[in-house]
C-alpha cells in the first residue's frame, strides 16, 4: 500500500465496508427462483398423484371412536395409496435433490466471487479516499477465502433441497395416514414453502456478511492493518448485548486474531456469528 500523502506518522481510521446490498439481493433471487421451481413441481405431481388415490385414501383413514374397532376388508389392490404417495414422492426428492446438486457449485462461485469483487472495490474505493494507492490481485490467502466460502455455499445450497424435501415427505405421510383431503395438504405444502423461503433469505444475509468479513481481513492483513474498531449494526429484529456494548465503547482489536466475545467465549470477527451486521473501521498505522 502506497501513501499519497504525507500523514504525518498519525494512524487513521477509515470507514467500513459493509456487505453489498445488492450481492445479497441476487443470491437471494437465484434461491428463490430454484426452490420456487421445486415447489411447483412437487405441488403438480403431488396433487396429480393425491387425486388418482383419493377414493382409496379416505377409506385408509382411521375408524371413527364408535366405530368398536371393526375394519371392514380392505377389497384386493396392486398398491396401496400410502406407497404410491411414498414411491411418487421418493421420485421426486431424488430428481430435485440431483437438480440442487448439480446447481449448487456454479451458484455458489457466482455468490463467492461476486462478494469478493465488491469487497475489494469498496475497500480500494475508501483507501482512494483516504489517500492510498492500491491493487488488489489473487493471492493464495485470498484464494483460500473464496474456495472456503463457494464450498460452504455449495453445502448450503444442497441443504435447502434435503430439509424441504425431508419435510414435505413427512407432511404426504401424515397426510395419508390421516386421511386429510387434498386442501389440508396443500395448506400444509405452501407452509413449508415458505419456511423454505426464510431460511433462503437468512442464508443470503447470513452468508453475505461472512464472505465479506473474511475477505476483508485477508486484504487488511495483506495490506499491513492490524487494528479495527468495532462497529455495532443496529439492523435485524434481535441484537447481542456484548456487540453493542463492543460498539458503544469503539472496541478496538486485533484483525489477526479477532475480538473475544464473552458471551460465546471465544474470538470473533463483525459479520462472523449467525445474523450479525457489525462491521469494523480499520485503523490504517502512521507512516513517517
Amino acid at each position: 500500500m502506497r501513501a499519497d500523502t504525507d500523514h504525518r506518522g498519525q494512524p487513521k481510521t477509515l470507514r467500513p465496508v459493509r456487505p453489498n446490498a445488492g450481492v445479497e439481493a441476487g443470491y437471494r433471487r437465484k434461491l428463490d427462483a430454484l426452490i420456487a421451481e421445486m415447489n411447483r413441481s412437487l405441488v403438480y405431481w403431488l396433487t396429480a398423484a393425491y387425486r388418482q388415490n383419493e377414493p382409496e385414501l379416505a377409506q385408509d383413514a382411521p375408524p371413527p371412536p364408535d366405530a368398536g374397532g371393526y375394519e371392514p376388508k380392505p377389497e384386493p389392490r396392486r398398491e396401496s395409496p400410502a406407497v404410491a404417495m411414498r414411491r411418487r414422492m421418493r421420485r421426486l426428492a431424488r430428481q430435485w435433490q440431483t437438480r440442487f446438486d448439480e446447481a449448487a457449485p456454479e451458484l455458489a462461485k457466482y455468490f463467492a466471487t461476486a462478494a469478493a469483487n465488491r469487497s475489494d472495490a469498496a475497500l480500494k474505493s475508501i483507501l482512494k479516499k483516504a489517500g492510498f494507492a492500491v491493487e488488489f490481485k489473487m493471492t493464495r490467502a485470498t484464494n483460500d477465502v473464496l474456495q472456503a466460502t463457494i464450498g460452504e455455499n455449495v453445502s448450503l445450497i444442497r441443504s435447502i433441497a434435503s430439509q424441504h424435501l425431508t419435510q414435505v415427505e413427512g407432511a404426504v405421510m401424515r397426510s395419508v395416514q390421516a386421511g386429510r383431503d387434498l386442501s389440508s395438504l396443500s395448506e400444509e405444502l405452501q407452509r413449508q414453502y415458505g419456511v423454505t423461503k426464510r431460511r433462503a433469505a437468512l442464508i443470503s444475509l447470513d452468508q453475505n456478511n461472512k464472505a465479506t468479513a473474511s475477505i476483508q481481513r485477508v486484504r487488511q492483513i495483506e495490506l499491513g492493518i492490524t487494528r479495527a474498531v468495532w462497529i455495532h449494526s443496529g439492523g435485524g429484529k434481535t441484537q447481542r448485548p456484548s456487540h453493542v456494548k463492543a460498539g458503544r465503547e469503539r472496541q478496538q482489536y486485533d484483525i489477526r486474531e479477532g475480538w473475544f466475545d464473552p458471551d460465546v467465549q471465544k474470538y470473533i470477527v463483525p459479520g462472523e456469528l449467525v445474523g450479525c451486521r457489525c462491521v469494523s473501521r480499520p485503523v490504517v498505522p502512521g507512516f513517517s
